[in-house]
């Protein structure tokens, strides 16, 4: 959960605002069938025959319809970085990731720093492809490949109070079944697909933010609207640092824009790097 940014950050923050601002509508990315950022092919070997999976994650045309399972496109969305073991805000009631709002000890069930422990802090990292985007001083005990929405459906009391009505898949079980239970999330380990130019990659929800926690026409919406959030220039989701480098932000810790993004099922994420350890835990 992310309520404030460092300075620079935050200048960083502003400026992007201004430029999106200013600039002419951009069309949602157009991925490639293979894309570089996360499925690696042999090289010298013949590019593989594109599969329905693979020819399904191009984002439609503005205006086009959802996807195999129904989900519509977010497009062109900006985001931030953050990470497990992260503290950005210590005066900041949501200023820390050693907690996310699904797991009290985010960063004893994770395993430890999501980075590097330097200076008294937990730092992030560079992530490449050579070590499937993964931790290179720690051994995750969950997938490394995370984000956030803004749409806290546990602990934010709209949010758990409109669940049923806005959360596409509340009716189907379990979350069925778990209808007025505090201790069980309709979104936490769901999955999303998220492409930036030619990367194409995959994550699991595992917390949050940024900056709002009850955004139901952004994040289950299926008329593409803006993130209510303004702030980090109005970033509508958080990434960890292997989607940071999967999906080929420019800094490491900064705000980056053009990603657009789309919830999938489970059946439908490919066999990649976010499927080497795959995130179960519930809420606690």
């Amino acid at each position: 959960m992310r309520a404030a940014r460092i300075a620079a950050v935050g200048v960083l923050g502003a400026a992007a605002a201004v430029l999106v601002a200013c600039s002419p509508p951009v069309s949602a990315p157009t991925a490639s069938p293979h894309p570089t950022g996360g499925v690696r092919v042999t090289p010298g070997s013949p590019a593989p025959t594109p599969t329905p999976s693979d020819t399904a994650t191009t984002p439609p045309p503005a205006g086009g319809g959802g996807t195999a399972s129904g989900y519509p496109w977010h497009r062109d969305i900006v985001s931030t970085t953050f990470w497990v073991g992260e503290i950005f805000d210590p005066g900041a009631d949501d200023g820390s990731q050693e907690l996310s709002t699904y797991d009290s000890d985010w960063l004893g069930s994770y395993g430890g720093c999501d980075g590097v422990v330097a200076g008294g802090g937990c730092r992030t990292e560079a992530r490449t492809a050579a070590n499937d985007y993964f931790p290179t001083s720690m051994t995750p005990r969950e997938n490394p490949f995370y984000l956030d929405l803004p749409y806290d459906d546990v602990n934010d009391p709209t949010g758990f109070a409109q669940r049923d009505a806005v959360v596409p898949w509340a009716g189907q079980e379990p979350y069925r079944s778990h209808r007025g239970d505090h201790n069980f999330s309709y979104l936490k380990n769901r999955w999303v697909q998220l492409v930036r130019g030619d990367r194409v990659c995959y994550g699991q929800i595992e917390d949050a933010g940024p900056g709002e926690y009850h955004d139901a026409r952004y994040v289950f919406g299926a008329d593409d609207a803006r993130p209510v959030n303004t702030r980090y220039g109005g970033a509508g989701m958080d990434v960890s640092p292997a989607l940071t480098g999967c999906l080929g932000f420019p800094e490491l810790d900064g705000i980056a824009p053009g990603v657009s993004w789309r919830f999938v099922e489970a059946s439908e994420v490919p066999a990649g790097p976010w499927t080497r350890l795959v995130t179960t835990s519930g809420v606690r």
